[in-house]
């Protein structure tokens, strides 16, 4: 039952009863509302401010779940780095020594990726960090996949012409020496014919008579021919491409052509005495990438491992050479 109020009409001395006009009832029920409003507001911020909702619940359920597996990703990511490695390392001390070519620099395989700002958008989260992170390791490695994966199409092509490099490579001794007779002198500081000083004797001296033939050691062009009674006297000079080339030098004469294409065994002139030469000999180098090497190493197809340690015994032999 609702309460009656009552006021006291002192022109009247008696009580009459408080009448409310329909707009103050208005007012009443509008600060009534009000209030109320203000008031269940003030007390759901309060309940949500230590109480998830249903649907925070949710989504943080969610968020755990997501930063779970990102971290699980990065740690498959480092079990892929650590295979990764392991193919970069053969590449590099495996397969490309085998075919030849110069190894990958790490400064190329690990070089950074993208701009400082590339994963600007990915910042200001609670896990900012770990998403970063994550996206980081994965371009890394997209980038090195991408260039071991060149890397093995070039060793691809390299293997097609693996049986050309193989013929072009100086395999055997420019003059028949099955007994090993013939060698006079080897690679390595020697005692010089005329000036009596040691020197770098850069070749191999092969004593023959005068008109000996003389063979191409591998397939190739040749790239030089020269004639002259000082130095080398006459002498060829075979590009065998892949970085090789060599030189057959106080030759009697030469029977090829400058840009004429030779092969293995074929022969290309004769021993002669010509230039600095105090023999009937050929003093043969091996050139790889500008560089002048030990022929010895390069007659794995002539001789017999017996007769191949036989060779270098003889050649290393601190004597005098013949040029």
């Amino acid at each position: 039952m609702a309460k009656v109020k009552y006021y006291y009409d002192t022109k009247t001395l008696s009580y009459k009863r408080i009448e409310l006009s329909e707009l103050n009832k208005l007012k009443r029920l509008f600060y009534f509302l009000t209030g109320s409003t203000f008031a269940g507001l003030i007390m759901i911020s309060i309940f949500f401010q230590f109480f998830d909702s249903p649907k925070e619940k949710k989504l943080n359920r969610e968020i755990e779940i997501l930063t779970s597996q990102y971290e699980s990703m990065g740690n498959k990511l480092n079990q892929v780095e650590l295979v990764l490695d392991d193919l970069q390392n053969r590449d590099d001390n495996i397969y490309r020594v085998i075919f030849e070519a110069e190894p990958i620099p790490k400064s190329i395989r690990k070089a950074g990726y993208g701009g400082v700002n590339r994963y600007q958008n990915l910042k200001g989260y609670s896990n900012s960090e770990l998403i970063i992170n994550t996206n980081e390791k994965i371009d890394q490695i997209s980038k090195q996949l991408y260039i071991q994966s060149k890397s093995y199409d070039e060793i691809i092509e390299l293997a097609k012409n693996k049986a050309d490099m193989l013929a072009a490579l100086p395999a055997i001794q420019p003059v028949s020496n099955k007994n090993l007779s013939r060698i006079a002198s080897g690679y390595g500081y020697r005692i010089h014919p005329i000036y009596k000083t040691r020197k770098l004797h850069t070749g191999m001296d092969f004593s023959a008579k005068s008109g000996t033939p003389i063979y191409a050691t591998g397939d190739g062009k040749i790239s030089k021919l020269r004639r002259s009674r000082r130095g080398y006297g006459n002498h060829v000079i075979i590009d065998h491409g892949y970085g090789y080339k060599t030189l057959y030098a106080h030759m009697k004469k030469y029977i090829v052509q400058k840009g004429q294409k030779v092969k293995r065994g074929e022969v290309i002139g004769y021993v002669g005495n010509t230039g600095t030469s105090v023999a009937p000999h050929l003093h043969y180098e091996v050139i790889k990438d500008s560089k002048k090497i030990d022929p010895a190493n390069f007659y794995y197809n002539d001789l017999t491992p017996d007769e191949y340690e036989k060779m270098l015994e003889i050649s290393s032999q601190n004597n005098q050479s013949f040029d």
